[in-house]
């Protein structure tokens, strides 16, 4: 009988080796695939960024090439006999530099307001209590649902009437406030303790101090997102800044380039030249702020 047992436990000792410490099971198959997912993502995100920077790119190549250059055929995407002359031609013969002006300052002022009035009204639909505040919550980013062209007549009719037309009012005003920028500034608001309001109303802290003190330095980096979007969206508007001026005082790079497109047809490095001068500013600044940008958008992911 004992014999037995020895034989027995001899057996399973044999049959079961001991586990070394901090391996793991680890099935062949998953060991496969995971390599080759990892070059699917990676073969997926080359031929996505072929896609976006390949007309970047051709567009750069087109604006350093010389005119008589940039139309031979076969035509190449090869940097050879590449001249830095186009820009300041593109620059003198289109004006861009008056028109370069008058963007930033319209986008500028439209940034300033949209910050300030999204976080007037973020901070009202977060901790003022008022009658219907869910109702004209959702009838205020309902208003994201209309098309912007679908309201220009009404607009332009108005700004008529106001003969604000070829002025700065015309071009800043109607931009003034962002119900976007209002959703999410709220979501980031809504994330700071009611309590931590209520205490502050019993020491007598009023609700602007509360917001200047307290919510907007939480709010912070969706405040840069939104002041980011909102200046790229004001950089890149054609329609209206193209309906409200009639003289160059007072219009914006975009229409500076239509004009360009208009006079020199016949140049198209000279027109590739003046979009990428046009498309330097928000270039530069979606490189500074592309951390800030995703962190703001992020900002009210999470309550907690």
């Amino acid at each position: 009988m004992a014999t037995t047992e020895a034989a027995t436990a001899a057996t399973a000792t044999t049959a079961t080796p001991p586990r070394r410490s901090g391996v793991t099971d680890v099935p062949v198959v998953d060991m496969v695939r995971s390599p080759l997912r990892r070059a699917g993502r990676y073969a997926l995100l080359v031929a996505v960024s072929i896609v976006v920077l390949l007309p970047i790119y051709a567009t750069l190549i087109g604006a350093l090439k010389p005119g008589d250059k940039l139309l031979n055929y076969p035509r190449s995407l090869m940097p050879v006999d590449l001249t830095l002359n186009t820009f300041s031609e593109a620059w003198r013969v289109g004006g861009l530099g008056g028109f370069l002006v008058n963007s930033f300052v319209v986008s500028s002022l439209i940034t300033t307001g949209q910050i300030i009035t999204s976080v007037l009204a973020a901070y009202a639909f977060a901790f003022i209590d008022f009658p219907l505040k869910r109702f004209w919550f959702l009838v205020f980013i309902a208003t994201l649902t209309v098309p912007f062209e679908s309201i220009v007549l009404g607009n332009l009719q108005t700004v008529q009437s106001l003969q604000w037309i070829d002025t700065y009012r015309a071009l800043v005003v109607p931009f003034l406030a962002f119900a976007f920028g209002t959703f999410l500034i709220r979501q980031v608001f809504m994330t700071i303790p009611k309590d931590l309001r209520e205490a502050a109303a019993l020491d007598g802290v009023g609700h602007l101090r509360f917001m200047w003190e307290v919510a907007v330095p939480l709010a912070r980096p969706a405040i840069g997102a939104l002041g980011l979007f909102s200046f790229l969206a004001a950089w890149n508007q054609y329609l209206w800044p193209q309906k409200v001026t009639t003289d160059d005082s007072h219009r914006t790079i975009q229409i500076g380039l239509a004009s360009l497109r208009g006079a020199q047809i016949d140049k198209l490095n000279l027109i590739m030249a003046g979009t990428i001068i046009a498309a330097l500013p928000i270039m530069a600044a979606l490189i500074l702020f592309q951390r800030q940008l995703i962190r703001g958008l992020t900002a009210g992911a999470v309550k907690g």
